[in-house]
C-alpha cells in the first residue's frame, strides 16, 4: 500500500478511526470512581462493545478522476505529492466530529477525495485551483483535519467532476521571525508543535494552544477562527493574525502587512473564518510575543456557578487580564472528581482525604460548588499583579484556593481529555461538544437553556443522559460556555439521536442570544443555521465575495455558506 501521506508525529502514527496516535488512549486503571458514576448517571446496567471494523473492511467508492487527470497533477505537483490510494483519500475523508466518528468506526465513507495532493509551495497551490477550475473539479483544503463541525468533507455538488483534498503538511517553514516587531512569517501548513518549537528556540511564542493543538495547522486555525486555551489574555486567532495570503481561482490576494489601517474595511477580517470556501490560506504574518519568564496555574472552588462567573466577570472589568478563569459548572466539576487520578502514596493519599474533607466542611463539596482552573503566565511583575487583581475579585465571590496541584494536572493532561471520546464509543456512549459565547448579561440564562434542551433532547430519544459545561474564554462584555454531552447511543438510529439533540442546543442557542459558533467554526453541520447568525444581506455579502473570488464554486463546497451557484 502507498502511504504517500500517512499521518506522522515524532511520536508515531494517527488513527484514521479516532483522536490522536494509534499508540495513545485515555487510562481509566487509576480512576476507579469513573465508570460506577457514569453507569449510574446514564442509567446503564453494564458496559458493552461497540466494535469498529478494520482498515481492510473498509470499502471506498472508486476514484472518479481518470489516469489522465492524475498524470496531469503528478506533473505540476510532483508524483510523490499526488496519491489516489487508498488510505490517502479514506484519511483525508471526515474530521472529527461525532458524526464523522461514526462513519469512520463502521467503514461507511461516502465522499471520500478523488484524489489527495500534497504541495510544496504555492506555485503548486495556484496551479492546481487553475487546473481544479478548468476542469470543474472540488478543492477542500486540509491542515490536521481536526474539524468538529464537518469542515473537510469533501461534499459532492451537482456540476463537478471530482474533488481533490489539498493537504498543506508541507508547507510547514517559518520564513521569518522580526524580533523588532515581534512578528513571524510562518507557511499555513505548519502543525501546533512545529510552530512552538521554532519559535521557542529563539526565545518566542505565539501563545496559542487550542485542545487540538498537537494534531491542527496554522492555516486551519486561521481558516475557523480558533481560540487557544489562554485567549483569555492573548485572544483568538484573528488578534495574532498581522497579515495573510489567500489563493483563490480568481487569484492571489495579500493584505497589507501594518498593524492596523483605516483604509476601507478590514479584508483581512473577510477572510479569516472563511474555513476554505474562498480560496487556499498559504501563510500568514503573526503576532509573536516572548516565552514568560513564570508560568502559573491553580485550583479554586466556588459554592456556586454564578459565584464563579461574577468573579470573572469583575476580573475581565478591572484590567488586569490572567492568562485563563477555566469554570467548570457543577457537573463538569463532578466528572473532574471523577478523573482524578486516586494517589499511590500514602502520604499523598491522607492529604488528599483531608483536603476532600476541609472541602465538605467548608460547604465547597455541595451539589452546587464549581472549580476553576486560574493560570497566569508572565514576567514575575506581571504575574504578581495579574493573579493578585483575579485572586481578589475571587474572594470577593466566596472562593476557596485550594492550591497548585489542580492547576499544574489540568496544564499538564489538557490534551489527553479527546482520546476519552474513543473509549467511550467503543462502549456504544454519544459523546460530543459545542459551544457558543454570550454577553455576561445573558450567560447564567443562556447556560440554564441549554442544558434543559439537550436534557429534553435526550428524554425524547428514550435515554438519561448529561450535558456538563465551563466557561472557557472571557472578555470584557461576556464568555463562551463549552459544553459536553454524553448519553448512551439508541441503537440503529445513532445519527439521528445525535442531529435531534444538535438541532435542539441549537435552535436554543439562536433563540437566547448566543452565537453560532465561538471557535469550531460553521463547516457542514452549522450551516443551516448561517443565514439566521447572519441576517439576509450579511450573508448576500460573503455569497457576493464567493462568486468573486470562487466563480464556479469549487471552494469547499457545501460548508459555511451552502453556497450553490
Amino acid at each position: 500500500m502507498n502511504l504517500v501521506g500517512r499521518p506522522q508525529t515524532e511520536s508515531g502514527a494517527a488513527k484514521w478511526w479516532g483522536w490522536g496516535l494509534e499508540s495513545k488512549t485515555y487510562p481509566l486503571d487509576d480512576k476507579s470512581q469513573f465508570w460506577p458514576f457514569l453507569l449510574k448517571t446514564l442509567k446503564l446496567r453494564e458496559l458493552v462493545e461497540c466494535p469498529r471494523v478494520g482498515i481492510e473492511d473498509v470499502k471506498l467508492p472508486p476514484s472518479r478522476l481518470g489516469n489522465r487527470t492524475l498524470t496531469q497533477l503528478k506533473r505540476f505537483a510532483g508524483a510523490a505529492n499526488v496519491s489516489a490510494e487508498k488510505y490517502d483519500r479514506l484519511t483525508h475523508s471526515l474530521g472529527r466530529s461525532y458524526p464523522d466518528l461514526l462513519s469512520l468506526r463502521r467503514g461507511v465513507i461516502r465522499n471520500p477525495p478523488d484524489a489527495v495532493v500534497y504541495p510544496n509551495g504555492e506555485d503548486q497551490v495556484e496551479k492546481l485551483l487553475a487546473f481544479a477550475r478548468a476542469n470543474r473539479i472540488s478543492i477542500i483544503p486540509f491542515g490536521g483535519g481536526s474539524s468538529v463541525v464537518g469542515g473537510v468533507e469533501p461534499i459532492k455538488r451537482r456540476g463537478l467532476k471530482g474533488a481533490i483534498t489539498l493537504d498543506l503538511r508541507r508547507m510547514n517553514r517559518v520564513l521569518e521571525v522580526d524580533s523588532v516587531s515581534l512578528t513571524a512569517i510562518v507557511e499555513a501548513g505548519i502543525s501546533g508543535p512545529q510552530l512552538e518549537d521554532a519559535l521557542n528556540s529563539k526565545g518566542f511564542t505565539l501563545g496559542h494552544f487550542p485542545q487540538s493543538f498537537q494534531f491542527s495547522a496554522l492555516g486551519g486555525w486561521i481558516a475557523t477562527r480558533s481560540a487557544g486555551q489562554q485567549s483569555t489574555k492573548y485572544g483568538k486567532i484573528e488578534d495574532m493574525v498581522e497579515c495573510l495570503t489567500l489563493i483563490s481561482p480568481s487569484g492571489r490576494l495579500d493584505t497589507k502587512a501594518v498593524p492596523a489601517s483605516a483604509s476601507g474595511p478590514e479584508l483581512k477580517e473577510l477572510l479569516i473564518g472563511s474555513e476554505g470556501t474562498l480560496g487556499v490560506i498559504t501563510k500568514a504574518k503573526v503576532r509573536i510575543r516572548r516565552l514568560p519568564e513564570v508560568r502559573k496555574y491553580e485550583g479554586l472552588m466556588f459554592k456556586s456557578f454564578r459565584d464563579g462567573i461574577d468573579a470573572i466577570r469583575e476580573t475581565m472589568q478591572n484590567g488586569l487580564i490572567p492568562e485563563m478563569m477555566r469554570l467548570s459548572d457543577p457537573d463538569e466539576t463532578r466528572i473532574s472528581l471523577m478523573l482524578s487520578s486516586e494517589p499511590r502514596e500514602f502520604i499523598k493519599s491522607v492529604t488528599t482525604k483531608l483536603g476532600l474533607w476541609l472541602l465538605k466542611r467548608l460547604g465547597y463539596l455541595s451539589p452546587h460548588a464549581c472549580l476553576m482552573i486560574l493560570a497566569n503566565e508572565g514576567s514575575q511583575a506581571s504575574v504578581k499583579a495579574e493573579r493578585n487583581s483575579a485572586l481578589q475579585a475571587c474572594k470577593r465571590h466566596r472562593s476557596f484556593v485550594i492550591g497548585s496541584g489542580v492547576g499544574e494536572t489540568w496544564a499538564k493532561e489538557r490534551y489527553e481529555l479527546p482520546y476519552l471520546r474513543d473509549v467511550l464509543l467503543d462502549h456504544c456512549i454519544l459523546v460530543d461538544t459545542l459551544e457558543t459565547a454570550t454577553t455576561w448579561n445573558k450567560l447564567e440564562t443562556l447556560h440554564g437553556a441549554i442544558k434543559k434542551a439537550i436534557q429534553n433532547a435526550m428524554s425524547s430519544m428514550g435515554v438519561t443522559g448529561l450535558a456538563f459545561c465551563h466557561v472557557s474564554h472571557a472578555y470584557r462584555d461576556g464568555a463562551s460556555l463549552y459544553f459536553t454531552l454524553v448519553a448512551p447511543q439508541v441503537k440503529g438510529k445513532e445519527f439521528q439521536q445525535w442531529g435531534r439533540i444538535k438541532k435542539a442546543a441549537t435552535d436554543c442557542i439562536m433563540r437566547n442570544g448566543g452565537t453560532l459558533s465561538h471557535h469550531h467554526g460553521i463547516g457542514r453541520d452549522h450551516a443551516p443555521w448561517i443565514r439566521q447568525e447572519l441576517g439576509n444581506n450579511g450573508l448576500e455579502l460573503l455569497k457576493a465575495m464567493k462568486r468573486q473570488l470562487d466563480p464556479t464554486g469549487i471552494m469547499n463546497p457545501g460548508k459555511l455558506l451552502e453556497f450553490d451557484r
